[in-house]
Protein backbone atom coordinates (compact mmCIF):
# COMPACT_ATOMS: atom_id res chain seq x y z
CA UNK A 1 0.00 0.00 0.00
CA UNK A 2 1.44 3.39 -0.98
CA UNK A 3 -0.18 6.77 0.32
CA UNK A 4 -0.78 9.24 -1.87
CA UNK A 5 -1.01 13.30 -1.07
CA UNK A 6 -2.52 14.02 -4.88
CA UNK A 7 -4.74 12.52 -7.02
CA UNK A 8 -3.11 12.01 -10.40
CA UNK A 9 -4.47 13.80 -13.39
CA UNK A 10 -7.33 11.78 -15.26
CA UNK A 11 -6.34 12.22 -19.37
CA UNK A 12 -8.66 14.28 -21.19
CA UNK A 13 -10.12 11.95 -23.46
CA UNK A 14 -11.22 9.56 -20.87
CA UNK A 15 -13.24 12.60 -19.38
CA UNK A 16 -14.31 13.22 -22.89
CA UNK A 17 -15.07 9.68 -23.80
CA UNK A 18 -17.15 8.45 -20.71
CA UNK A 19 -19.39 11.40 -20.42
CA UNK A 20 -20.13 11.45 -24.29
CA UNK A 21 -21.18 7.45 -23.49
CA UNK A 22 -22.74 8.77 -20.63
CA UNK A 23 -24.76 11.97 -22.27
CA UNK A 24 -26.33 9.07 -25.07
CA UNK A 25 -27.39 6.96 -22.44
CA UNK A 26 -29.35 8.72 -19.74
CA UNK A 27 -31.69 9.98 -21.80
CA UNK A 28 -32.32 7.05 -23.79
CA UNK A 29 -32.93 5.27 -20.66
CA UNK A 30 -34.86 7.51 -19.39
CA UNK A 31 -36.93 7.40 -22.21
CA UNK A 32 -37.59 3.57 -22.18
CA UNK A 33 -37.00 3.01 -18.50
CA UNK A 34 -38.01 5.77 -17.12
CA UNK A 35 -35.82 7.75 -14.32
CA UNK A 36 -36.82 5.24 -11.52
CA UNK A 37 -33.97 3.12 -13.44
CA UNK A 38 -31.44 5.50 -11.87
CA UNK A 39 -31.87 4.10 -8.37
CA UNK A 40 -29.97 1.05 -9.51
CA UNK A 41 -26.70 0.48 -7.81
CA UNK A 42 -25.14 -0.07 -11.17
CA UNK A 43 -26.68 3.48 -12.47
CA UNK A 44 -25.87 5.53 -9.61
CA UNK A 45 -21.89 4.27 -9.72
CA UNK A 46 -22.23 5.13 -13.13
CA UNK A 47 -22.85 9.00 -11.85
CA UNK A 48 -20.28 9.10 -9.50
CA UNK A 49 -17.81 8.14 -11.98
CA UNK A 50 -18.45 10.95 -13.98
CA UNK A 51 -18.29 13.37 -10.69
CA UNK A 52 -14.41 11.37 -10.34
CA UNK A 53 -13.22 12.22 -13.83
CA UNK A 54 -14.39 16.22 -13.74
CA UNK A 55 -13.67 16.75 -9.76
CA UNK A 56 -10.95 14.75 -9.78
CA UNK A 57 -12.38 13.96 -6.50
CA UNK A 58 -11.56 10.22 -4.99
CA UNK A 59 -14.13 9.66 -2.84
CA UNK A 60 -16.71 9.83 -5.90
CA UNK A 61 -15.01 6.79 -7.66
CA UNK A 62 -13.82 4.92 -4.13
CA UNK A 63 -17.50 4.70 -3.52
CA UNK A 64 -18.28 3.22 -6.69
CA UNK A 65 -15.42 0.28 -6.82
CA UNK A 66 -16.52 -0.34 -3.30
CA UNK A 67 -20.29 -0.54 -4.65
CA UNK A 68 -19.93 -2.54 -7.85
CA UNK A 69 -16.95 -4.43 -8.42
CA UNK A 70 -18.04 -7.56 -6.70
CA UNK A 71 -21.72 -7.59 -8.72
CA UNK A 72 -19.82 -6.12 -12.02
CA UNK A 73 -17.50 -8.93 -11.50
CA UNK A 74 -20.03 -11.51 -11.37
CA UNK A 75 -21.88 -9.79 -14.31
CA UNK A 76 -18.38 -10.36 -16.32
CA UNK A 77 -17.81 -14.05 -15.41
CA UNK A 78 -21.93 -14.73 -16.50
CA UNK A 79 -21.55 -12.65 -19.88
CA UNK A 80 -18.36 -14.19 -20.84
CA UNK A 81 -19.89 -17.92 -19.87
CA UNK A 82 -22.52 -16.80 -22.48
CA UNK A 83 -20.12 -16.74 -24.89
CA UNK A 84 -18.78 -20.04 -24.68
CA UNK A 85 -22.03 -21.36 -23.84
CA UNK A 86 -22.01 -22.07 -20.19
CA UNK A 87 -23.86 -18.91 -18.24
CA UNK A 88 -22.89 -18.74 -14.36
CA UNK A 89 -26.27 -16.90 -13.48
CA UNK A 90 -28.28 -16.11 -16.72
CA UNK A 91 -27.79 -12.47 -15.33
CA UNK A 92 -26.56 -11.80 -18.74
CA UNK A 93 -29.35 -13.73 -21.15
CA UNK A 94 -30.82 -10.20 -21.75
CA UNK A 95 -27.53 -9.54 -24.26
CA UNK A 96 -28.44 -12.22 -26.04
CA UNK A 97 -31.64 -11.58 -26.70
CA UNK A 98 -32.64 -10.69 -30.68
CA UNK A 99 -35.71 -9.00 -29.47
CA UNK A 100 -33.45 -6.55 -27.23
CA UNK A 101 -32.27 -4.00 -29.78
CA UNK A 102 -28.23 -4.12 -30.74
CA UNK A 103 -28.04 -0.16 -29.50
CA UNK A 104 -29.89 -0.85 -26.42
CA UNK A 105 -27.21 -3.99 -25.55
CA UNK A 106 -24.82 -2.36 -26.77
CA UNK A 107 -25.61 0.63 -23.51
CA UNK A 108 -26.10 -1.87 -21.12
CA UNK A 109 -22.21 -3.47 -21.58
CA UNK A 110 -21.24 -0.70 -19.43
CA UNK A 111 -21.93 -3.42 -16.81
CA UNK A 112 -18.43 -5.04 -17.72
CA UNK A 113 -16.39 -2.89 -18.68
CA UNK A 114 -17.61 0.12 -15.71
CA UNK A 115 -15.32 -2.05 -12.81
CA UNK A 116 -12.75 -1.79 -14.87
CA UNK A 117 -12.75 1.57 -15.34
CA UNK A 118 -13.36 2.73 -11.78
CA UNK A 119 -10.63 0.22 -10.45
CA UNK A 120 -8.01 2.70 -12.81
CA UNK A 121 -9.61 5.76 -11.41
CA UNK A 122 -9.09 4.37 -7.94
CA UNK A 123 -5.59 3.81 -9.07
CA UNK A 124 -5.22 7.49 -10.42
CA UNK A 125 -6.90 9.42 -7.47
CA UNK A 126 -6.63 7.03 -4.89
CA UNK A 127 -8.38 5.14 -2.87
CA UNK A 128 -10.57 7.11 -0.15
CA UNK A 129 -10.91 4.77 2.93
CA UNK A 130 -14.19 7.32 3.69
CA UNK A 131 -15.96 5.16 0.82
CA UNK A 132 -16.67 2.07 2.69
CA UNK A 133 -19.27 4.43 4.91
CA UNK A 134 -20.39 6.50 2.18
CA UNK A 135 -21.44 4.07 -0.17
CA UNK A 136 -22.97 1.83 3.09
CA UNK A 137 -25.22 4.83 3.39
CA UNK A 138 -26.09 5.60 0.11
CA UNK A 139 -27.23 2.27 -0.86
CA UNK A 140 -29.49 1.61 2.60
CA UNK A 141 -31.31 4.88 1.46
CA UNK A 142 -31.65 3.51 -1.79
CA UNK A 143 -32.66 0.10 -0.40
CA UNK A 144 -35.54 1.81 1.84
CA UNK A 145 -36.66 4.27 -1.18
CA UNK A 146 -36.71 1.15 -3.70
CA UNK A 147 -38.25 -1.46 -0.87
CA UNK A 148 -41.21 1.54 0.04
CA UNK A 149 -41.86 3.79 -2.57
CA UNK A 150 -40.66 1.49 -6.58
CA UNK A 151 -42.88 -1.21 -7.40
CA UNK A 152 -42.19 -4.98 -5.80
CA UNK A 153 -41.67 -8.14 -7.72
CA UNK A 154 -44.66 -9.03 -9.57
CA UNK A 155 -46.66 -5.88 -9.43
CA UNK A 156 -48.63 -4.39 -12.53
CA UNK A 157 -46.82 -2.39 -14.14
CA UNK A 158 -47.80 1.47 -15.70
CA UNK A 159 -45.11 0.13 -18.67
CA UNK A 160 -43.45 -2.89 -19.82
CA UNK A 161 -40.18 -1.29 -19.01
CA UNK A 162 -40.69 0.20 -15.88
CA UNK A 163 -38.54 -1.00 -13.39
CA UNK A 164 -39.43 -2.83 -10.27
CA UNK A 165 -37.83 -5.30 -7.40
CA UNK A 166 -34.93 -2.85 -8.17
CA UNK A 167 -31.92 -4.01 -6.42
CA UNK A 168 -33.79 -7.03 -5.62
CA UNK A 169 -35.65 -5.56 -2.79
CA UNK A 170 -38.10 -7.97 -2.92
CA UNK A 171 -36.09 -10.92 -3.78
CA UNK A 172 -33.59 -12.71 -6.86
CA UNK A 173 -36.98 -12.88 -9.07
CA UNK A 174 -38.51 -9.98 -10.60
CA UNK A 175 -41.55 -11.91 -10.98
CA UNK A 176 -42.69 -12.56 -7.56
CA UNK A 177 -41.46 -11.88 -4.32
CA UNK A 178 -39.12 -14.35 -2.53
CA UNK A 179 -41.35 -16.49 -0.47
CA UNK A 180 -38.14 -17.95 1.67
CA UNK A 181 -38.34 -15.16 4.81
CA UNK A 182 -40.52 -12.05 5.37
CA UNK A 183 -40.03 -9.48 3.30
CA UNK A 184 -38.77 -6.85 6.16
CA UNK A 185 -36.19 -10.18 7.18
CA UNK A 186 -34.95 -9.73 3.09
CA UNK A 187 -34.74 -5.77 3.73
CA UNK A 188 -32.73 -6.56 6.42
CA UNK A 189 -30.83 -9.47 5.36
CA UNK A 190 -29.41 -7.04 2.33
CA UNK A 191 -28.70 -3.91 4.81
CA UNK A 192 -26.43 -6.45 6.65
CA UNK A 193 -25.20 -8.93 4.05
CA UNK A 194 -24.17 -6.53 1.33
CA UNK A 195 -21.66 -4.46 3.48
CA UNK A 196 -20.44 -7.64 4.78
CA UNK A 197 -20.34 -9.97 2.25
CA UNK A 198 -19.74 -7.38 -0.88
CA UNK A 199 -18.76 -3.49 -0.01
CA UNK A 200 -16.15 -4.62 3.18
CA UNK A 201 -14.30 -7.14 1.59
CA UNK A 202 -13.72 -4.87 -1.57
CA UNK A 203 -12.34 -2.13 0.55
CA UNK A 204 -10.32 -4.22 1.98
CA UNK A 205 -8.58 -4.97 -1.20
CA UNK A 206 -8.86 -1.64 -2.84
CA UNK A 207 -6.80 0.14 0.56
CA UNK A 208 -3.99 -2.86 0.64
CA UNK A 209 -3.85 -3.23 -3.34
CA UNK A 210 -4.29 0.11 -4.33
CA UNK A 211 -2.84 3.63 -3.63
CA UNK A 212 -4.55 5.26 -0.94
CA UNK A 213 -5.91 8.70 -0.86
CA UNK A 214 -5.44 10.56 2.51
CA UNK A 215 -7.43 13.78 3.25
CA UNK A 216 -6.25 17.10 3.64
CA UNK A 217 -6.88 17.69 7.08
CA UNK A 218 -5.58 14.31 8.13
CA UNK A 219 -2.12 14.39 6.70
CA UNK A 220 0.64 15.38 9.34
CA UNK A 221 1.73 19.05 8.17
CA UNK A 222 5.08 19.77 7.43
CA UNK A 223 6.93 21.83 10.35
CA UNK A 224 10.00 23.95 9.61
CA UNK A 225 12.77 23.72 11.69
CA UNK A 226 13.09 26.37 13.63
CA UNK A 227 16.44 28.97 13.99
CA UNK A 228 17.62 27.62 16.93
CA UNK A 229 17.45 24.00 16.28
CA UNK A 230 19.00 24.48 13.05
CA UNK A 231 21.92 26.13 14.80
CA UNK A 232 22.35 23.42 17.10
CA UNK A 233 22.40 20.69 14.54
CA UNK A 234 25.18 22.79 12.85
CA UNK A 235 27.39 22.58 15.68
Amino acid sequence: MNDQSSPQPIPLWIKLAFTAFVAVLTPYYWREYGPTNFLYFCDVALFLAVAAVWTQRPIFASMAAVGITIPQLLWQVDFVGQLFGVPATGMTDYMFDPGISLFARGLSFFHFWLPILLLYLVWRLGYDRRALVAWTGTAWLLLLICYFLMPPAGATLDFPNQPHNINYVYGMDDTQPQQWMPPQAWLGMLFIGLPALLYYPTHLALKTFLPNHLPSKSRKPTVAPSPNAALSNAS
